[in-house]
């Protein structure tokens, strides 16, 4: 019965899991976690280049779904109200600490936890062109390199593929504003490593 129970919830989308959740299905809350865990971290990861950190904040962030699980709402998707949870924490964290991700890009080798984030091909950028010409390395190394408002918006947008509303609900910030930062983030990308994907049509 249990295992039966668990096939279904497998077999639903994301919103419908949250409503078992929310409707007291306790198992729903682990395929939740399943899958959003290695997104959640790779987006993290990437606003924050820190190991310790992201961890926190990915634990954190599901801590929060499960507490606060009963304020979702379907009018928005499950992915958007996660990521905008992650995104605040992030920021909240960061501004305790009274600095922002200027750390460096390179493993410590004096760190036994610091290990090398794996990325998969299909997510790295849209553009296949730019996913050969340049490494995860100089990808990441200009990233942190970018503002921090630029920095959420090409992440959200050209590594997790989130749609420019999703974006502009996550970062609760106007669409204009959201599509003028991610087009002035691929410049100023594409003026640190060189060719860079051209501005998507908008």
């Amino acid at each position: 019965m249990e295992t039966s129970r668990n096939a279904n919830l497998h077999a639903l989308t994301d919103e419908d899991v949250m409503e078992q959740l929310q409707a007291g299905v306790v198992q729903a809350f682990d395929i939740i976690v399943q899958r959003y865990k290695d997104r959640l971290h790779n987006f993290l990861y990437r606003y924050t280049h820190n190991h310790e950190d992201c961890e926190d904040l990915v634990q954190e962030t599901f801590l929060r779904v499960y507490r606060s699980r009963h304020s979702y709402e379907r009018i928005a998707k499950l992915s958007t109200w996660m990521y905008t949870i992650a995104l605040n924490l992030a920021k909240t964290m960061y501004k305790k600490k009274k600095r922002m991700t200027t750390v460096s890009m390179h493993e410590d080798p004096d760190d036994s936890e610091s290990r090398e984030m794996q990325f998969e091909d299909t997510v790295v950028l849209q553009d296949d062109q730019l996913h050969q010409k340049m490494s995860v390395a100089q990808l990441e190394e200009a990233l942190m390199k970018l503002n921090e408002d630029f920095r959420e918006v090409i992440v959200l947008r050209d590594i997790q593929q989130l749609t420019y509303e999703e974006i502009a609900e996550i970062t609760d910030t106007a669409m204009g504003t959201v599509k003028s930062r991610i087009n002035r983030a691929r410049q100023q990308l594409q003026d640190l490593i060189g060719d860079y994907v051209k501005s998507e049509t908008i």
